[in-house]
């Protein structure tokens, strides 16, 4: 055979999809793991045309999977984002949405055996440590992905994957403000740095000019706004102890508005290069936290929920998304836990092909 059969499920996690691999199955060199990714997916044309990956961000990750050996987790989760249009494969960050799938690929994979009508999975983030467990709908002891939850920019219904998220909190930067700074002026715009789950350079969408409300389509078309945002982006980046990250697609962007359709506030989401087109769960977790903390750029933005947990209603470009954060606020904002509730499908199996010259197995 001129190629090589790597075993794989495609899934759908949340508003995300790509292959899920067994990290065994894969070259632990990362530089050669990263060929074999940018082969698979295609990577380097805007229709990925030769690969499986479909022409947008949210549809070329992936996730690779195997045992932990943490006492506290049963599975690794080991994420990458591959480009679109450029054959780069960023390792740094992590995904929430592709992770929704984690707990059904694992039982699809038989890494993990059903425990009853719910089934609890316990899941390491290998990029940044994050810890999370994923309670899958399992009823009779079997998987299903039929339900009655609906999450924005999904068509349909399914089975709800509950996600509580902890040890997040400077998972990427190792503090929960990078800079030191609850504000920070860059590029003449003021902005919050944090790392929840995500690091983002959040700003107020007013100080660009824009409304908040924006499509996604309309923000993808201002070429004005995105080329402020990369600068601002990367000289916060450098703020926040990244480094360079202009070939990074974190630090992630967001913009805030007031909420108009009844949630806690509007926000945009950047990935960083295009609009997200509904709301990354990382994100989701990183913007709710902003709203949350009093001095940050949300200030005056929304009326603060002071209960907790809080449930934090995130207005974006399709819709809404739920967050509900544990938390405590005596000196400072310290986050215990966020949850949500994400659903996933599975679309495929069998083997994904590489030319053998990319990588000929193991």
């Amino acid at each position: 055979m001129t190629q090589t059969a790597i075993p794989y499920v495609f899934m759908r996690g949340g508003t995300s999809r790509g292959p899920y691999f067994l990290r065994s199955d894969l070259p632990q060199d990362l530089d050669k793991l990263a060929e074999v990714l940018i082969a698979a997916i295609g990577a380097g044309h805007p229709l990925n045309i030769d690969g499986i990956g479909g022409g947008a961000a949210v549809t070329t990750k992936v996730a690779m999977l195997s045992p932990s050996d943490d006492e506290w987790a049963d599975i690794d989760y080991f994420f990458a984002q591959v480009s679109v249009e450029e054959r780069l494969v960023d390792f740094k960050p992590t995904c929430g949405n592709i992770l929704s799938g984690v707990g059904p690929a694992a039982i699809e994979m038989g890494l993990i055996q059903t425990q009853g009508e719910e089934t609890k999975v316990r899941i390491r983030a290998v990029n940044t440590g994050a810890q999370v467990e994923a309670k899958v709908q399992t009823p009779g002891g079997q998987l299903t992905y039929d339900g009655g939850s609906q999450i924005a920019g999904v068509p349909g219904q399914a089975a709800p994957i509950q996600l509580s998220f902890m040890g997040v909190v400077g998972s990427s930067t190792g503090a929960f403000l990078p800079t030191g700074n609850l504000r920070d002026s860059i590029q003449g715009i003021e902005v919050t740095c944090m790392d929840v789950a995500m690091p983002l350079v959040i700003a107020r969408a007013a100080d660009f000019g824009l409304s908040g409300y924006e499509s996604a389509e309309e923000l993808d078309g201002n070429e004005e706004f995105f080329d402020r945002m990369e600068k601002l982006r990367i000289e916060a980046g450098l703020a926040m102890g990244m480094g360079d990250v202009s070939k990074s697609v974190t630090p992630k962007f967001g913009l805030l508005a007031p909420a108009k359709d009844g949630g806690t506030i509007a926000v945009r989401y950047f990935m960083p290069w295009k609009t997200h087109p509904t709301m990354a769960v990382t994100g989701a977790q990183c913007l709710a936290s902003c709203a949350l903390t009093p001095g940050t750029v949300s200030d005056g933005l929304l009326n603060r929920p002071n209960s907790c947990p809080a449930e934090i209603e995130l207005e974006h470009a399709s819709g809404t998304i739920d967050v509900l954060i544990d938390f405590s606020n005596n000196e400072s904002f310290v986050l215990n836990s966020a949850g949500l509730v994400r659903t996933a499908r599975k679309l495929a199996d069998g083997y994904i092909y590489v030319p053998k010259e990319v990588w000929g197995g193991s």
